[in-house]
């Protein structure tokens, strides 16, 4: 069976999500925090989800950001290496509670440790950009976007 392309069946809604996806990444920036960290973010929350699409689309963006395959492979495991940085550890965690939100929420200790590494608007802006793949995730698996093999 044949399912709805989300996106171009409601194409004025995907915009409106593309468009939140924009300014999170502009606001991003503004406050200072790499491309590859919000990408890490996108990989992980992906990873979680088993959204082939994002995890193709996401793992690629890396790779063309000069990030690493090792680092990439190990994610699922970033808690266990240290070859990401306290930024990126810290976005991390935020990435795993807000996906999880139903499971583990962060308590006040533990939002209090992001505060060394991130500023509140980064904070905020990683808690935006979460919540915006797991959205996004939704729509790729529930529209199954194809994964491709490329050449």
């Amino acid at each position: 069976m044949t399912r709805i392309a989300l996106n171009k069946q409601s194409t004025s809604v995907h915009q409106a999500y593309l468009d939140a996806a924009a300014e999170v990444q502009a606001r991003a920036t503004d406050a200072g925090l790499s491309p590859t960290v919000l990408e890490l973010v996108n990989l992980r929350v992906s990873q979680i989800n088993g959204c082939a699409f994002c995890l193709n689309m996401h793992s690629k963006a890396l790779l063309e950001a000069g990030d690493t395959v090792q680092r990439i492979a190990v994610l699922p495991a970033w808690r266990d290496t240290q070859l990401f940085s306290d930024t990126e550890r810290a976005a991390l965690e935020i990435a795993e509670a807000v996906t999880w939100i139903s499971e583990a929420h962060l308590d006040d200790e533990e939002f209090g440790l992001l505060r060394e590494h991130l500023s509140d608007d980064q904070i905020s802006l990683l808690v935006w950009a979460a919540i915006t793949i797991n959205a996004f995730n939704r729509v790729s698996i529930m529209s199954r976007f194809p994964v491709r093999a490329e050449k």
